[in-house]
């Protein structure tokens, strides 16, 4: 019988996270990175606040879960998502997801050091195609790594990426199941939304709230409610059903609806050189996650 809440979690995963390149980068025209990633989280931690109040749900957590949630906040929320968010400052929605598919190659190599995975040729063959497809995309750009700016996206996003895979990996390695999703995203968001704000005040040098318009207001409220509570609650709730890894796959999803909306809303220019990189970057993720099911006698 199929899960259909499953298949629901997991589609909105897909879609809504494809959708948040696009989102990231709109609220990131006028207000400054580490702002959009503080109220998006601050945000979305106050509507699961009334959520949790609403459902007589809203609790003390224990200090020991509260440790985890601590750090899959700094992990998941505020280097991945904090650091994506100050990435697109620089570079387009578009590289920003097709740089990102390669998440799950992260999270393998990772999984392998800690020991959750075993090492195969194959898995290799499909490292060495991801990362040819990121070299692709530098082929005849190389230059553009000499514009400080530019390259600092560029680092800034690959934090991000090692980000998510660790905190991926932390989830595996525990093992760790929510009993109460709500709850600790409550934790997540509010822990990172207050973490991200004051970053932002720290070291955002100019903050002037008067450049902010509606445009950029409105995609951090849709980043907060479909991109935080909604995408966090599916993508969690979908951890209970299938692995890390499974999940990362989304990513070959997520990079066709980012790259899509980056090219029809924005503009972003899509050349030859650029879908040959997605295409291999796609493939090598490909290769190095599928288990091949043993045939049946």
């Amino acid at each position: 019988m199929k899960d259909y809440n499953l298949i629901f979690a997991i589609l909105a995963v897909a879609i809504i996270w494809g959708t948040t390149f696009l989102g990231i980068r709109i609220s990131v025209e006028t207000i400054p990175a580490w702002f959009v990633a503080g109220i998006r989280q601050l945000l979305a931690g106050i509507i699961l606040f009334f959520v949790l109040i609403y459902k007589k749900e809203l609790k003390w957590i224990g200090w020991k879960n509260l440790r985890i949630q601590i750090i899959f906040s700094i992990l998941m929320l505020i280097i991945a998502n904090g650091m994506t968010t100050v990435a697109e400052e620089n570079i387009s929605s578009s590289l920003a997801s097709l740089i990102s598919a390669i998440t799950p190659i992260f999270v393998f190599i990772g999984s392998i050091v800690f020991g959750l995975q075993k090492f195969s040729y194959r898995s290799l063959a499909g490292i060495l195609m991801g990362f040819a497809g990121i070299v692709f995309i530098f082929w005849d750009g190389i230059n553009d790594l000499l514009n400080r700016d530019f390259r600092m996206g560029i680092i800034f996003l690959f934090i991000a990426i090692s980000g998510w895979a660790l905190g991926s990996i932390f989830t595996k390695k525990m093992n760790y199941k929510n009993e109460n999703i709500f709850l600790n995203l409550f934790y997540q968001f509010s822990f990172a939304g207050i973490a991200q704000l004051v970053i932002a005040f720290t070291f955002t040098k100019n903050y002037n709230f008067e450049h902010w318009n509606l445009r950029s207001g409105l995609s951090v409220i849709y980043l907060a409610i479909f991109g935080s509570v909604i995408a966090y609650f599916a993508f969690h709730y979908a951890l209970k059903k299938i692995t890390p890894t499974q999940i990362s796959i989304l990513s070959y999803v997520n990079t066709i609806i980012a790259i899509f909306l980056g090219w029809l809303i924005l503009d972003e220019e899509i050349s030859f050189k650029f879908i040959i990189a997605a295409v291999l970057i796609i493939f090598g993720v490909f290769i190095t996650n599928y288990k091949p099911k043993p045939l049946s006698k």
